[in-house]
This record gives C-alpha cells, structure tokens and sequence, in this order.
C-alpha cells in the first residue's frame, strides 16, 4: 500500500500553527514511507471563504520546506483538489444516501431550529434535532412552510436509532459510542455546498487517502464520520487524532497565548527550520530527551506509535532558545545572507540600500551567539550602516560617569587623540591601546570601554567593541568618538 495523506485546510484566514502542526505530521509520514502528500483546498464554508488566503496556505508549507505531490496549483490524476469544484460529486454521494434509506431532506427554518434548541436547553437536554423531517408528515409539513417562503432544504444523515459504532484510532485506540446519543447531522446545506462531515469522506475516497490526521477536537465526530463510510461502502482510511496544542497556562491555544500564525513567527525572526524542529515535537519525540532534530531525522524516525496522547504545550521560551541554537549551528555564510536580508527588511528607509553585504560577513560572527531572532538583528548593528547616531547625554555618561562630566569629556577627548596616533587598526590593538590609556588617566578600563562604546554605536549593548571598530575603520570610528566628545565640551 502506497500511503498517501493530505492537508485540508479551510481558506478562511492565516494558517493557524495548529493546523500547520497537523500538516507537518502528515507530511512526515508520507515521506517516511515514500508516498505522497496532497493538499486540498476545502472552501465548502462560503460565509467564511477568504479567497486571499489559498496562497498563504501554500506558501506557508512551502516556506517550512514541506513539498507536496499534488494539489491545487501543481494538480494530480485526482484533482480538481478545490473542494467548490467538486460539488456535483457531493451532490451525487448525497442522492445516493437519498434514494438508499440513509438520508432525508430536512426542511426546517432556521428559527424552528433555534426554537427547538432553546426548549431543549430549558428542559437541560443535549442540543439535537428533533427529527421532524424524518417523519413522512412532518416532512411534507415543513415542505410545504419552505416552498411558500422560498427556502431550500438541507440533506441530513438518518443515524440509527439504537445500537453502537466503533472507532479505531492509530493513537487513542478502540472506542465505541451510543447511537442514541447521535444526532441527524446535516451533510448538504441548502446553498447546495457539503459539510465537512460529507466531503472529506468523498473526497479522501476518490484521492486514495490512507491516513487521515486531525485534531484530537474531531473524535467526537468520529462515530459519525463511520456511519458515513459504512452507507457509501467505503473502507475507512487509518485515522489518528492529534492531541491538542495548549498555551502555558493549559488552556486552548490563541492570540492572548502571543502569535498563532506561521508568518507572524516568521516576522518575529523565528527560522523555517527551527519551527519546523519545534512544531515536530508538540505530540511527538524521538527518544523523549533529544531536543534538535535535523529534518532528516524526523523523516527517517517518524512514527504514529510515538505520538502521544497527552496535550502539547506550546512553550514559547523553548522555541526561542531552539531558534538560538539553529542560529549557532547554521553555516556563516549561510547566515550571514539571512542577516543581511533581515537588515534589508528591518533598518530605517534613511540607510540607504542595498546593505552592504561584506560588512554583514564580517559582523555575523561577531553577535550569532547573542542572537535569538533575526528580528534582532538590527538592534545589534545597525550603527555599522549608518553614521546618524541618536543617543542622549545620560546614555553616554552611565553610571561610572553620571557625575563626573567634565571627567568623561577629558576621558573622550583623550581617547580620541590617542586613537588618532594609533599605526595599526586591529582590534587587539585597539583594545591595549584604551586599556593603556585608562591607566594612564585613572580610570577603570571598563568605564572607557562605556564611553567609547557609546560613542561609536550610540548604544550600550552592542558586539564586541574593538572589533566593531576595526570593521567601521579609523576614519568613521575617530568621527564619532570626536563628536562624542565635542557633545560633552
């Protein structure tokens, strides 16, 4: 058997990270067992649809580096993979379920639904459908109510009375449900459009899906879906259930949790391959202590028996500190290019493009270990592309020189001869050079260190000093330790 699994999202906003999650274990599993993974589109939810948002779903897959074998844009021998494209398949999978026994046309208004629903909840009773149309008389009742108004019907799915249906699930297990506890459930909606509830089964039969991942959020759905499968006599594919992705605080992930979508990670400055590594693990390890995980490993290693049951916590602080490591571990040349396009995106319109790419070289190494984020990336250099620096008196001064003005100007003023009179720009140099001087004046090196660092960044966290100065070179490096200096005068 050729396993074949596919993501389905609904294109009605942002690809949420649960979903992607989702799309990440089915991606794994085809490529462990080299079969292939679809996408579909499933658009049947027309009050919703954000036609906007299809590319987004693709290009978040594709920017994660999850290629698929078929699907809207690429196509496949079992396309269209558009769900609003195949409605007269579902149409025709509801006549058959018609004309079976297995199906009725319901044509209650929406405000006898919504009275029924409010009886039942005075009464404390599980919201279901009366199963009125059900009935011949109550059905030709409601008909009739319907044709004089103008309204269309819904078809809905006779669930057996009595009796029980079973659930295998690759992960929770064996289960059973109660059929009466079940309700008619819609399967086409009077604008002629499936509900989930329908479409996936006609759709993953019709495209050889053989497994079918989802949120643990579906299994309640599950008892459902096999009744479904069991009138269409389809076999149903394998089915797991994913656990859910919980915020820290264990409630359901969401915006009060921080960012829920992959590009405002991406904007953050996470990295496509540490979310992937992080996202990997929400349900699923290697050998529960293994923390990076290149992407060949996850294909060669992933396995359904090794997804848990138990709720994922989304750990932000742990993703954070993953997306350090992979900074730490990537090429320099490789990252170096991921900074400079960061600087590209991020530095003010007033430095002028493009960055200059060998400046970015030479700086990578100097802040990869402090880096966490390429989002910060500009705070720690931007003073490299531009000579308009922007700080105040007291940042400058700090605490060593906060009152000791006149102190800080000699100190500057003497820096700024001494390292005029330098014959070599190395940052060794450079640094005995100032240490030298600071004995000289009598004053902690360190403090110095402060004021010229300042001076020359306009900052007082930066890279290393001395090496950022032999990278901006003698002639910008003496300007601003001058006008530093000439600010304090």
């Amino acid at each position: 058997m050729t396993v074949r699994t596919r993501y389905a999202p609904s294109p009605t906003g942002v690809p949420h990270i649960g979903n992607i999650r989702t799309a990440l274990f089915d991606w794994l599993l085809a490529r462990h067992a080299g079969g292939q993974f679809i996408v579909r589109i499933e658009d049947t939810d027309r009050t919703r649809l954000d036609p906007e948002s299809v590319p987004k779903i693709l290009e978040s897959l594709s920017w994660l580096g999850m290629d698929w074998d078929e699907g809207p844009d690429v196509g496949g021998p079992y396309g269209p993979y558009t769900q609003s494209e195949r409605v007269a398949t579902y149409r025709a999978a509801a006549d058959r379920l018609l004309a079976q026994g297995d199906a009725y046309e319901c044509w209650c208004s929406s405000e006898r639904l919504d009275a029924v629903r409010a009886e039942q909840a005075r009464n404390k009773l599980p919201p279901k459908y009366d199963r009125r149309c059900r009935k011949p008389q109550g059905q030709a009742e409601s008909r009739r109510e319907a044709e004089a108004e103008g309204r269309g019907c819904v078809v809905r799915f006779s669930t057996p009375l009595s009796g029980g249906v079973a659930v295998h699930d690759a992960i929770f297990g064996d289960s059973s449900f109660d059929l009466a506890t079940l309700d008619d459930f819609v399967m086409l909606k009077s604008d002629g459009f499936p509900t989930y509830h329908l479409a996936y089964i006609v759709d993953d039969e019709a495209m050889r899906i053989t497994h079918v991942l989802r949120g643990s959020e579906w299994i309640s759905s599950a008892p459902r879906h096999m009744l479904v499968y069991a009138a269409l006599g389809i076999e149903p594919p394998v089915l797991a259930h994913l656990p859910l992705i919980l915020g820290p605080d264990g409630s359901k992930l969401s915006k009060r949790h921080g960012a829920t979508s992959v590009f405002e990670y991406r904007e953050q400055g996470f990295l496509a391959d540490a979310l992937f590594n992080f996202l990997g693990l929400l349900g699923w390890s290697l050998d529960d202590k293994t923390e990076i995980i290149s992407r060949r490993q996850f294909v060669e290693h992933f396995a359904l028996e090794r997804v848990v049951k138990n709720p994922a916590i989304f750990n932000l602080d742990k993703l954070t500190w993953m997306n350090g490591m992979y900074i730490r571990e990537m090429p320099l040349d490789q990252l170096a290019g991921n900074f400079a396009d960061r600087l590209d995106a991020d530095l003010p319109a007033r430095i002028p493009r493009p960055i200059d790419r060998a400046v970015v070289a030479r700086v990578t190494p100097l802040i990869r270990e402090r880096v966490k984020l390429l989002s910060e990336v500009a705070d720690y250099c931007d003073f490299f592309f531009t000579d308009e620096l922007h700080y105040a008196e007291e940042e400058l001064l700090g605490k060593a020189f906060a009152s000791r003005r006149d102190d800080a100007a000699r100190a500057l003023g003497a820096a700024s001869e001494r390292l005029a009179s330098v014959s070599s720009w190395a940052h060794e140099d450079l640094e005995s050079t100032m240490r030298e001087l600071a004995a000289e004046i009598g004053v902690k090196a360190g403090d110095l260190f402060s004021l010229v660092r300042v001076a020359v960044t306009g900052r007082r966290v930066t890279p290393p000093l001395f090496e950022s100065m032999e990278i901006l070179g003698r002639e910008r490096s003496l300007a601003r330790v001058g006008a530093a200096a000439e600010k304090l005068a």
